[in-house]
């Protein structure tokens, strides 16, 4: 059974987990753009989507659970 706090605990960790790898992207991306590289924006572009991807294993490892 899944309780509140292992909801809560998943927005947390997702959170911070998509914070780190889209920020990190966002980061790069745009310093190799700023640098003259445009193969930064392969780089930035998909950061926001990527950054949920850790959120949904950590949900679906969650949901296994049911």
């Amino acid at each position: 059974m899944i309780q509140r706090s292992d909801i809560l605990w998943l927005g947390v960790s997702a959170g911070v987990m998509g914070c780190l790898v889209g920020g990190l992207m966002l980061g790069i991306g745009m310093d190799l753009i700023v640098n003259g590289a445009p193969i930064g924006w392969l780089l930035m572009l998909p950061g926001a989507p990527v950054s949920a991807i850790p959120g949904w294993f950590l949900a679906k490892r969650l949901a296994r659970q049911l």
